[in-house]
């Protein structure tokens, strides 16, 4: 891999429905992944709803991330308008947001918008709000795995250090 410093700068805006679940944790993952490898890359997370804007995550999102050793800070809000120019890319958590982000998308974007799964195995991320804390680790481990594949297929396979680590033992 080339030195970090040479390697072209990205934005990338993760969506899901109200911004307080899986978004802010996709959010916090890729950056934490990001930083961990020294890739030049801005996240930031918001909804295609606008249900909770200014709140924190939920609290089990909060925990989650924690848990792994993955900090995470971010009020929710809502997608706009400006959001298709000013990101490069914008991951939408399952086809519905997708569905939604397409048919939000002015003529003039230029971000490039899709599945966040599809740099995985092209699976949604399901909503865990109504669930247990298992599905809150199921969509932290797809955050994990999409976020991976998402730096290796913009940066190269060797942009992730094969020791990656995205939890912690303490």
């Amino acid at each position: 891999m080339s030195d970090s410093t040479d390697l072209k700068p990205i934005s990338v805006l993760i969506v899901c429905l109200g911004n307080i679940c899986r978004s802010p944790m996709g959010e916090a993952v890729m950056q934490h992944i990001a930083k961990q490898n020294g890739l030049p890359v801005e996240v930031d997370s918001a909804g295609t709803g606008a249900y909770h804007i200014g709140e924190d995550p939920d609290d089990r999102t909060v925990d989650t991330c924690k848990k792994h050793g993955v900090p995470i800070d971010h009020l929710a809000r809502a997608v706009t308008l400006s959001d298709f120019t000013e990101f490069d890319y914008i991951l939408a958590s399952d086809k519905q947001n997708l569905s939604n982000l397409q048919r939000k998308a002015p003529e003039n974007s230029t971000a490039t918008v899709a599945l966040f799964g599809s740099f995985g195995d092209g699976k949604p991320i399901a909503d865990p709000y109504y669930g247990g804390i298992d599905g809150f680790e199921k969509s932290y481990e797809q955050c994990v795995a999409y976020s991976e594949a998402f730096f290796k297929s913009i940066y190269g396979e060797d942009a992730i250090k094969p020791s990656s680590e995205t939890t912690s033992s303490g």
